[in-house]
């Protein structure tokens, strides 16, 4: 059960962080008066490679090593006794994904942190499965030591009534690099907060994303990328399509360049596929750069209907009007899905993607 003993101001969704989050639909994990309990709910789905150990710690022996002003993350911290620490040593290279599952914990609102430490010039690939229902408040804190390589994909394949919010923070060393991929296509409400800080010059993030929202489905996904030392580059492309009545999704991309970050190299993309009415997607882009002394910054932003042109293209050629709308959308989401290079989980997100758009045609 949890106690809160720090002072929080509940939000009410007028502060800025919150004004897109449908509050009365998150079960109380941002509200101090709800109860909600702590829970170790992943676990390892086979046996860990040498050099790679996956434990529960004890949370006073995990200091957290990133702020946070997010109350859910907040709460997590200060409830949260027990957090469960993926380790992959100095010098590892894990061929094969590492593959941590969700523990279906059914309706009953819960906080979970994991921690994940990728050792100095490691090499590993990392996936977080998340299905079946779940109340989840959620922190996992991604620790790259110098020269670690580190890919992480976490899969929202919620059931319908599910309601994640949560912040994956990745800390990357010098001369280390990070990729993420996050992909939400399940869950009532999903409202994930990827964020990034550097450690040292030389190293780079990558930052991917895509999520496809049905009838009355709300994702949100808040990207933040804090340049915070010199010589660091960082690339995001998030991808999103809607189909369905209040279909709602919210992409924000901040990117803050300070005045010590010299030589930072940053570009942010987000593109939004509208494909009937009803939808909304809100797309945001924030770059704020206080040093002159750059390689580059920019970003991008596009929401916009289904293309016609071709649709009519693929038409033209025979193909039948359902299974021209399904290739226009996978084409779409394969220039981020074909970089997972992880072939079941492509084809299986694909069908799941390809069932919510047949689902939102006959609804």
């Amino acid at each position: 059960m949890s106690t809160l003993t720090t002072n929080y101001l509940t939000p009410t969704g007028r502060e800025e962080a919150w004004r897109f989050t449908p509050l009365n639909r998150i079960a109380g994990l941002h509200d101090l008066g709800t109860e909600v309990r702590e829970t170790l709910s992943l676990v390892a789905n086979s046996g860990l490679p040498t050099g790679v150990t996956f434990t529960s710690v004890a949370a006073s022996d995990l200091v957290p090593v990133s702020s946070t002003n997010d109350i859910v993350v907040s709460r997590i911290r200060d409830s949260v006794a027990t957090v469960a620490l993926l380790h992959i040593g100095a010098d590892v290279e894990v061929a094969e994904p590492i593959t941590l599952s969700r523990v279906d914990s059914g309706i009953q609102s819960q906080l979970s942190r994991t921690v994940i430490k990728a050792g100095a010039h490691s090499k590993s690939t990392v996936v977080v499965e998340n299905t079946g229902s779940a109340i989840l408040g959620e922190e996992i804190e991604i620790i790259l030591e110098p020269g670690a390589s580190l890919t992480f994909i976490t899969l929202q394949e919620w059931a319908p009534d599910a309601i994640h919010v949560g912040r994956h923070h990745a800390v990357i060393g010098r001369d280390a690099s990070f990729t993420s991929f996050v992909v939400t296509i399940g869950g009532s409400v999903v409202r994930l907060l990827p964020t990034v800080e550097y450690a040292g010059p030389g190293s780079s993030a990558e930052l991917n994303g895509i999520y496809f929202a049905t009838d009355g489905q709300h994702f949100e996904h808040r990207v933040h990328v804090d340049h915070n030392v010199g010589h660091a580059k960082s690339r995001v492309n998030y991808k999103g399509a809607l189909s369905g009545d209040k279909a709602h999704t919210v992409w924000i991309g901040d990117v803050y360049i300070h005045a010590n970050a010299e030589g930072t190299d940053t570009y942010e993309l987000n593109r939004n596929l509208l494909l009937s009415d009803g939808a909304r997607a809100d797309s945001v882009p924030n770059l704020e750069i206080e040093t002159g002394e750059i390689v580059g910054a920019g970003h991008a932003s596009t929401t916009g209907r289904f293309d016609d042109e071709q649709l009519f293209y693929l038409e033209s050629r025979g193909i039948p009007a359902e299974l021209a709308r399904k290739l226009v959308i996978r084409g779409f989401f394969t220039e981020i899905l074909g970089r997972l290079h992880l072939p079941e989980i492509e084809e299986r997100l694909m069908q799941t993607i390809d069932a919510n758009l047949e689902s939102a045609d006959h609804n």
